[in-house]
């Protein structure tokens, strides 16, 4: 089933009572011009006084019933929106807080904010078309008590303007589309210059940086001017389409009073609902942009919820008890999936991800509370002993949100940590090093292996990496492919008699 559809099915008692409370809305609106040309006819004309009070308190009950259908539905149908939203906003974040999905951030933003909202708002377009309908039918009818070709008139061309209009949704659909694609990808851009800004400035690319998001930003801007545009003449041919088609119901009704065809009752309400027909008629005109924008919006959602995992996660841990060891894994193809397994909520075993996690405070605040000395052992071990004293402030220098201010590699360091402070028993690092020199890896190498794994230690740490420096001073190193454990040894034996390894690791 499409999103648009499981939207719509999810939501369809709300939705139901929508489309029954906003049909009573704009049928009583219909009624009132029908209702006003009857007081003329049938009490002002005549000079009737009951009539007339009779026919007002008629005229006031519609106005209640439609004034309660009005707040009543769209109390619902909001509500329904902001659910909807809500639930696919839930979805996104699911599916791309997945380790082995690869979703860009500036696509998480546009997809959790814009497209949630437009495709949720299927929920609304639904009743009001629905409301259009019965506005549009009731009217024909009461055109056609009243004279038959005005009738014809809203009957046989509404459909056409509707048919004719409805050619345009595939263009809206594709530059809505192309518009939100250009603006996540300006997105992501920006949010990785950002999170890099400091290393850019460190090798002087902060320039070549720029060029290329205003080049990007530019390319937004064109795609998002295109859709305007696209949009933009579609409002304006239906407006004008069914102005023209209300002002021609009117001037069709002048002159047949002005020939005695109708009475002055029949005239006011002709041009009552020439009048009233205009909302509709601008509904039933503007309901194919809405859908196609919807429908833009779903496809996109639709394609993120649709990603396949890197690679499927292993039937069992193909790894055997490893208390008290650091060892070394090699996954191929990919290492999200093994990641994954480990990644289970328990309190012995901690998961440092790939990509560290800061928030803004101070760097004592982004490490747990510790021991002076255990504190400065895991610095030591971390290597990012030296990332505080690069700081006059030490250990209360403030960092920006997600450390923005400070390189990958010192906000890998301290991660790591904060990892190594925590003292699980089993520690499993992804990659800890793939943003700091090869000194530096060497150390902080040699630093975990002496912290986690002294003499008489029952700690365990999984290293699931390819670099050398790392996998040196495991225990053992253990290769697995596609879910199997395919060779063990030491980093040293495998290097020296598997091929394979030694590409995958040997650099």
């Amino acid at each position: 089933m499409s999103l648009l559809g499981r939207a719509l099915l999810r939501n369809r008692g709300r939705v139901t009572s929508g489309i029954l409370l906003i049909g009573l809305h704009q049928g009583c609106e219909a009624l009132v011009p029908i209702g006003i040309g009857v007081i003329v006819d049938r009490a002002v004309a005549p000079g009737h006084l009951g009539r007339l009070v009779l026919w007002i308190g008629v005229l006031a009950a519609l106005f209640l019933v439609l004034t309660v259908a009005y707040r009543t539905g769209a109390r619902q149908l909001m509500r329904a929106v902001a659910d909807e939203a809500h639930r696919l906003r839930l979805e996104v974040a699911a599916k791309v807080l997945d380790p082995r999905t690869e979703v860009r951030t500036g696509d998480v933003l546009t997809l959790s904010t814009t497209d949630a909202d437009t495709t949720s708002y299927l929920l609304d377009y639904l009743p009001r078309l629905s409301g259009a309908l019965v506005a549009t039918a009731i009217s024909a009818a009461g055109l056609c008590l009243i004279s038959v070709p005005l009738g014809l008139v809203v009957l046989v061309g509404t459909p056409l303007v509707l048919v004719a209009l409805q050619r345009a949704a595939p263009r809206i659909t594709g530059r809505v589309a192309a518009r939100q694609e250009a603006a996540g990808r300006a997105a992501s851009l920006a949010t990785d210059l950002v999170t890099g800004l400091r290393p850019l400035r460190g090798i002087g690319a902060q320039d070549a940086a720029a060029r290329r998001y205003r080049d990007v930003s530019r390319e937004s801007l064109d795609a998002t001017l295109r859709a305007a545009r696209t949009v933009g003449w579609f409002q304006a041919a239906s407006d004008t389409v069914s102005t023209l088609l209300a002002c021609g119901i009117a001037i069709l009704a002048g002159w047949f009073a002005l020939s005695g065809r109708i009475s002055a009752g029949e005239l006011v309400t002709v041009i009552g609902l020439a009048a009233f027909l205009g909302e509709p008629f601008a509904t039933l005109s503007a309901a194919p942009g809405w859908f196609a924008s919807s429908r833009a919006s779903a496809e996109r959602i639709e394609a993120v919820l649709g990603l396949s995992p890197a690679g499927p996660p292993p039937a069992g841990n193909p790894l055997p008890p490893i208390a008290g060891e650091c060892v070394g894994v090699v996954v191929e193809p990919d290492a999200a999936a093994l990641v994954a397994l480990f990644d289970d909520g328990s309190p012995d075993v901690l998961v440092a991800p790939h990509l560290p996690e800061l928030f803004s405070g101070t760097i004592r605040d982004n490490l747990l509370e510790a021991a002076a000395d255990d504190l400065r052992g895991a610095l030591r071990a971390s290597a990012a002993d030296d990332v505080v004293a690069a700081h006059p402030d030490g250990l209360d220098h403030a960092i920006a949100d997600r450390g923005a201010a400070l390189s990958g590699g010192q906000r890998q360091r301290l991660a790591l940590a904060r990892a190594l402070l925590a003292r699980p028993r089993l520690l499993v690092l992804h990659e800890p090093t793939t943003a700091v020199d090869a000194v530096t890896e060497h150390v902080i190498a040699r630093g975990i292996r002496d912290l986690r794994h002294g003499p008489g230690s029952t700690l365990g740490t999984l290293l699931i990496t390819t670099s050398p420096a790392l996998l040196a001073v495991t225990d053992r190193v253990v290769v697995v492919r596609d879910g199997e454990v395919v060779a063990t040894g030491t980093h040293a034996s495998l290097a020296a008699t598997d091929d394979t390894y030694r590409t995958a690791v040997l650099r």
